[in-house]
């Protein structure tokens, strides 16, 4: 198990609030495991590779384009829930 250290941190009390409704509302055991999460969150994103950021901005961008320049169209979730339907049926066991 790694060392554990305490820390005293300082922080607004809008955010201080946060904290505390996080644990009174029974999300977090303690005060120490909302920031311990916050924390690996914010670390995992800094770790995030520069270029996947630069591909997911890349792809972001190409979207808005498209959406300014009219090339979109209505959604129809139909012909994807339908395959979910098959493929659901298909891995169920026979009546």
């Amino acid at each position: 198990m790694p060392a554990i250290e305490s820390l005293t941190i300082t922080m607004p009390a809008e955010m201080a609030a946060v904290v505390k409704g996080a644990v009174e509302v029974g999300d977090y055991p303690s005060s120490s495991e909302v920031v311990r999460e916050a924390l690996l969150e914010w670390n995992a994103k800094r770790a995030m590779p520069s270029h996947e950021l630069s591909s997911l901005r890349a792809d972001i961008d190409k979207g808005l384009t498209d959406l300014a320049e009219g090339r979109v169209r209505d959604f129809d979730p139909e012909p994807i829930i339908e395959r979910g339907r098959q493929l659901l049926a298909a891995r169920s066991p026979s009546a």
